[in-house]
């Protein structure tokens, strides 16, 4: 499959976002995906392996986060690796051919299993549990709008939103290798920083959320 050929199979599982227009971040994000999902495609491995893979990494994160301080900074990898899977498994099924409608449906449950994994490292860590229920289920809400928009008719992804999976992503991986770091000037340094990381979690998600609102409104009316 060419790169062309790619980018329109995945626009067409990305509500129309084409990639070949999109900021150069995510442009390049999706032709590292398309080109690693070749290498593996070549080699035999299944979408679901990868898909099971970054699941598994994922509920790996607490377990680490046990570990105090250190287990923190594993568990930013862990993350980082999940979500290169997270990218991988729909480019292997794009490349093969075996890209459906169910594939995409199983791939968001595992998205949304592998952040719930992601709050309960921080809930582990010491961060409030009602900070993370409040950020978990900003986080469900933003994807469930989106979810009945798509069901209700809207065509298009309707608005790429500050509060996306790439920024959960990014929010996660900061926390957990900042709050080590800051554990290091102070001793309550560590907790203070997981607290922020979930705080902006839940901010940016509230903020995707009324983005979402109006472009849903639009869409709709």
């Amino acid at each position: 499959m060419t790169w062309d050929e790619y980018a329109t199979a995945w626009s067409g599982l990305h509500g129309g976002l084409d990639p070949r227009r999109a900021s150069p971040v995510v442009r390049g994000w999706v032709r590292g995906a398309y080109e690693i999902g070749c290498w593996l495609n070549h080699r035999h491995v299944a979408p679901v392996v990868v898909t099971v893979t970054g699941l598994l990494l994922c509920l790996a994160v607490p377990l680490a986060a046990l570990a105090g301080p250190v287990g923190l900074a594993l568990g930013a990898l862990l993350v980082l690796l999940a979500a290169a899977a997270d990218g991988l498994d729909g480019a292997v099924a794009v490349v093969s051919g075996r890209a459906g409608r169910a594939g995409y449906v199983y791939d968001s449950v595992v998205d949304r299993v592998g952040e719930l994994a992601w709050l309960v490292a921080f809930w582990v860590a010491g961060v409030p549990g009602w900070l993370t229920v409040t950020a978990g289920a900003a986080s469900w809400l933003h994807e469930y709008v989106r979810a009945r928009a798509a069901a209700a008719g809207m065509a298009e992804i309707g608005v790429v939103t500050v509060g996306e999976r790439p920024t959960r992503v990014a929010v996660t991986i900061s926390g957990l290798v900042v709050a080590p770091l800051a554990g290091l000037v102070a001793d309550d340094g560590v907790l203070a920083v997981l607290v922020v990381a979930v705080g902006v979690w839940a901010l940016l998600q509230a903020a995707g959320l009324i983005q979402l609102a109006f472009a849903v409104r639009r869409a709709l009316r």
